[in-house]
Order: C-alpha cells, then structure tokens, then sequence
C-alpha cells in the first residue's frame, strides 16, 4: 500500500494562493501603512508599525509574497500619501528586498533561532531589515544625496525603526497565525 505525502511547494513558485497572500500582504501594508510618522532630522524618513506586515508575510508565505508585499505595498503607501510612484522607487525596492530576505531566511535553519519560531522570527525580521535596506543608498544617485547623508539621515533611521518594529511585532503576528495555519491545515 502507497503511502501519500504531502509536497511543500517550491520556494519560489508562484501558485494562485502566493498571489492570494501577496495581494492580501501588499494592500494590508499599503493601508495600514498611512499611519506612520516622519522622524524629524531625517530624509523623510518614517515610522511605520505597519512595517511588520512586509517582514511577517516573507517570513510566513515565502520570498515572493514578502517581495511583493514589501514592493507594491510600499508603492501604495507612496501613492496614497502623494509622493507619487516613482519619486522614491528606490524604497519600494529596498522594502520588497527586505521582504525577500524574510521569505528566504525564513525557509531555513534561522527560522527557528533558538528553538523558536517566535525568537526566529524576530531575528529573521531584524537581519531583513538591515540587509534589505542597505538598498537605499541609492539615495545618492536617485536623489543626489551624498553616502554621509544616505546612511545617516536614510538608512540608521529607517533600519532602527524597522528593526524595532519587525523584533517586536512580526513575532506577535507568528504567534497569532500559527494556530490559524494548523487549523487550516496549511
């Protein structure tokens, strides 16, 4: 008698439900993403909380919804609040990098940190951000920034925003799916 087993999808396919989860990501960000804040002495750099929604979806569904999630949610945002879509292309990449990084760390052996999805996934969180992020010194050729003001008025502060918002709540965000997803047999 055969017995069944179940095939996880590929890293990088893109099946009808990675496109669910990736539009379900990306208007989430896109929306609850308004409500953020700019950190004065910056670049117009803000605050998003909503930040934890790119990190935990790369982390939970793979690298394609987080890049996507990360990409076209923070187009949204830049839509919605007036900058336009490609004033500050540049970001939108650098979040949907940061969303990869998530998708893909979150496929291996750092996903459970210290025997924990919960510690994995702040960690996960918090090396997606720096890594993912380091995109935004682009800001000295799309903006003609120099590297000094790139890294210290763009990247530090969007790095330790993002980092205290992905440690702290992309793990709460793990914590309340898991049950969801055992229920759902995913």
């Amino acid at each position: 008698m055969a017995t069944m087993q179940m095939q996880r999808p590929g890293l990088w396919e893109v099946s009808s439900r990675v496109i669910v989860y990736a539009a379900i990501g990306a208007a989430l960000y896109g929306v609850l993403g308004l409500f953020s804040f700019v950190l004065p002495g910056t670049q117009n750099v803000s605050v998003r909380p909503a930040f934890a929604i790119v990190t935990f979806f790369g982390y939970s569904f793979g690298p394609v919804v987080g890049l996507f999630t990360g990409l076209v949610g923070n187009a949204v945002i830049d839509q919605l609040t007036g900058y336009g879509l490609l004033t500050a292309w540049n970001w939108s990449i650098a979040n949907g990098l940061a969303g990869l990084i998530a998708g893909v760390l979150g496929a291996g052996a750092l996903a459970t940190a210290g025997g924990s999805k919960i510690v994995g996934s702040a960690v996960v969180a918090a090396v997606a951000v720096v890594v993912g992020f380091l995109f935004v010194i682009t800001d000295i050729w799309v903006f003609g920034n120099s590297l000094e003001t790139a890294v210290t008025a763009s990247y530090v502060p969007v790095v330790i925003a993002d980092v205290i918002a992905g440690v702290i709540l992309t793990p709460i965000l793990v914590a309340a799916w898991e049950p969801l997803r055992e229920s759902l047999g995913r």
